[in-house]
């Protein structure tokens, strides 16, 4: 099934009302996954309209919704999707929390560049995350421990890994939890024993990114659905946007502005 299924489910998010820049002040908080486009978007934005200001701070998707349930920022970003629990808070503080798709992505396990591991099957990453395999000779590498790097439950990448490749299964009390993408690539980067996750937005030569199940992940594959670890990434505003929230979520959806930047952070466009 091809993930491109999402953007006709989320078409109806799509704004397509062109409204006036009023010169006031965005706060996006949120994932750590999609604050490149955020970064990358804002600062072409601001550029293009100098009378906006926008601020961005991370600490994950459960943070940012959070913030947006509470009213102190305008825009979440998210890399899963908003569970029920936090529609129904927000909704009881009057205020229903509307999702825009921004961008696909896929969830690529890394290791250091010295492991000579370079494919891993869903299985073989649930056992090891599980505490399962302690060794990389079980595997196929060199015999030398097994160091799990994650990230922590509040990051919508870590939802997304729980539900795809640990069906739900606990990841193992000795795994070493890390706050952001960022200190992911540092920790699997700076240890020849570790392995990690990242979206491919985070991927460079500082760690080796491994195929699942046979399965590369990029752009072609992430869209067909192949690779088994994809997903969509979202902006969810508090209510539906209006005035410089409108127009900064219309500028992150048009094919020829807010798009553009969603490849050169290295992720998917919707379009």
């Amino acid at each position: 099934m091809k993930i491109r299924w999402l953007s006709g489910v989320l078409a109806m998010f799509f704004v397509l009302v062109v409204s006036p820049v009023h010169g006031g002040s965005i706060k996006i908080n949120g994932s750590t996954t999609v604050l490149p486009i955020a970064q990358k978007v804002a600062e072409a934005y601001m550029k293009e309209y100098p009378e906006v200001s926008i601020s961005i701070s991370g600490g994950g998707s459960g943070n940012g919704i959070k913030a947006l349930i509470d009213g102190t920022t305008d825009v979440a970003n998210s890399s899963r999707f908003i569970r029920d629990a936090e529609v129904k808070m927000s909704v009881e503080r009057g205020a229903y929390p509307v999702p825009f798709a921004v961008a696909y992505d896929c969830i690529v396990p890394v290791v250091h560049p010295a492991n000579t591991v370079t494919d891993l099957t869903l299985d073989q990453l649930k056992a090891i995350y599980m505490g399962e395999v302690k060794n990389w000779k079980a595997v196929g590498g060199p015999d030398a421990p097994v160091v799990v790097i994650s990230r922590d439950t509040s990051s919508g990448t870590y939802e997304v890994w729980d539900e795809k490749v640990m069906r739900k299964q606990r990841v193992f009390p000795g795994a070493l939890l890390q706050a952001s993408s960022g200190a992911v690539t540092q920790a699997v980067s700076r240890n020849r024993n570790a392995i990690g996750y990242l979206g491919i937005g985070y991927l460079d030569s500082s760690v080796k990114a491994l195929t699942v199940n046979g399965i590369p992940g990029n752009e072609e594959t992430t869209l067909s659905g192949k690779f088994p670890i994809a997903r969509p990434l979202f902006m969810f505003t508090r209510g539906w946007p209006e005035g410089d929230i409108l127009h900064f979520i219309n500028y992150v959806l048009n094919p020829h502005k807010g798009q553009k930047f969603v490849r050169e952070a290295g992720y998917v466009p919707l379009f």
